[in-house]
């Protein structure tokens, strides 16, 4: 892959378009700080990132959850030109071979192998689907299910239904009005902070919630299987079997969330194969293609798909414009090929592990209150104030901000909080998981030093 060599005027030149016109996700529009960690790369492989400086970054939560082969396969190139010669874009009645390749295949990686793929731009279409396919199904059935349960703290994604979902969000619903009606909302699984004496009481939740509103008005539950957003609390083994158990009881859909935990991230293809469920609905995305070009899906049950088969008033009346794109399905197939031909999901699982092991060594600084992981390659530390009575940090302790300035200077991309999230490319090694423990070894040091 070639090298971005854009130096001195040049680059200089798209810093000031960038401050100008360029408005990073969630960060102030034209900041372009050293402090606030926006850094133009140019070049990537594996697990390192390069800046057009030349510094090597190490990747932290690969990239945004998804670059789960690593950075750098010009294989996924390759397929995406070849694709691009033949059918960019499949026309309204027509469907590309890749299109219907992509379906049977991950239909054949599901826990339902005779579900049914739907396809969209990402994750937050995915959700928004897998809502609108929820409620349609008791609608088909005869009913009029519309209210959903999630579970406080989880993200779903940025559409205002997704939003709604785990009560917010990024910032709602202070910043974007009232949440859509007709979403409930329970405790999230929180193994630091119990909520409960028994964890699976969280299972149970739902279930009173349920009751509460009337099983007949509950189309369904959503959850990650392990939430990112709450904390990557890894569930007691009972919780998902009951939540399954609960949800057939009352004829309430469930929909597990593998947006972030889908394709190797926990050591198995799926989260949900840990605990041998099967969802009703599974929604994926990000690393579907290790985002290399964006595309999602919203996989139904064959019990949900049949749903819609019948009289033309059974049709889902969903549009998606770049739902199922040939050259994003290209992508897809050669990165589950990588993927599966490298053993990378088994790699997760032992590298995960040996993950796990590594970041118990850093339990022996003060802020450290937590150490979180043990399914795959992902992972989280807790930071905390005080150990014995786990109080967190205050805003004007500026945590953020002083540990995304010490990640810069340990060259690491990746998020700093209360909560340091991990889940770096599943082609990880051994050495690297050592060059990354050292790194955070240092920054929780300083970070102890100036916290103190």
């Amino acid at each position: 892959m070639a090298i971005d060599t854009r130096t001195g005027e040049d680059l200089e030149n798209l810093k000031d378009m960038a401050a100008a016109h360029f408005w990073p996700h969630s960060r102030q529009a034209g900041d372009l700080s050293d402090d606030t960690g926006i850094t133009l790369v140019g070049d990537a492989n594996g697990v390192w990132v390069e800046d057009l400086k030349g510094v090597k970054w190490f990747d932290t939560i690969a990239g945004m959850w998804l670059k789960n082969i690593g950075h750098g396969r010009n294989e996924i190139a390759e397929a995406v030109y070849k694709q691009m010669t033949q059918v960019s874009y499949s026309p309204g009645g027509t469907v590309s071979p890749a299109t219907v390749e992509l379906s049977g295949k991950l239909a054949s990686l599901t826990p339902d192998k005779d579900s049914r793929i739907y396809f969209v731009s990402g994750g937050s279409e995915a959700v928004e689907t897998a809502l609108k396919m929820a409620k349609k199904y008791h609608s088909n059935n005869g009913q009029s299910r519309w209210k959903v349960i999630s579970r406080r703290g989880s993200y779903h994604g940025a559409t205002h239904a997704c939003i709604s979902l785990g009560g917010g969000g990024v910032g709602a619903p202070g910043d974007y009005g009232p949440l859509m009606p007709g979403n409930i909302h329970v405790s999230n699984v929180d193994n630091y902070r119990d909520i409960y004496q028994d964890p699976i009481e969280c299972a149970y939740d739902i279930e009173r919630a349920i009751l509460h509103e009337g099983p007949e008005s509950v189309a369904a539950v959503i959850g990650e299987p392990i939430s990112a957003a709450n904390g990557i609390h890894v569930p007691d083994p009972r919780y998902w079997p009951l939540v399954r158990e609960i949800c057939d009881k009352y004829g309430v859909l469930l929909i597990c969330d593998e947006v972030i935990t889908g394709f190797g991230r926990t050591g198995k293809m799926f989260a949900v194969e840990h605990w041998g469920i099967t969802p009703d609905i599974m929604t994926v995305a990000k690393g579907l293609t290790s985002g290399y070009i964006p595309i999602g899906a919203t996989i139904a049950s064959k019990k949900v798909a049949d749903a819609f088969i019948g009289d033309d008033d059974k049709t889902f009346r969903s549009l998606i414009t770049f739902g199922g794109n040939p050259v994003a399905c290209a992508a897809a197939i050669t990165n589950l090929d990588i993927m599966i031909n490298e053993g990378m999901v088994e790699n997760s699982r032992v590298m995960g592990d040996y993950l796990y092991e590594k970041l118990q060594t850093l339990r022996k600084h003060e802020i450290v209150g937590d150490i979180r992981g043990g399914l795959g390659l992902l992972c989280a530390i807790e930071l905390v104030k005080d150990k014995s009575t786990k109080e967190k940090f205050s805003k004007e302790d500026e945590l953020a901000k002083k540990g995304a300035v010490l990640m810069r200077e340990h060259a690491l991309l990746g998020r700093v909080g209360d909560v340091i999230p991990m889940s770096p490319p599943l082609c990880i090694t051994s050495d690297e998981i050592d060059e990354f423990i050292g790194r955070m070894d240092l920054i929780l040091g300083k970070l102890s030093n100036q916290l103190g």
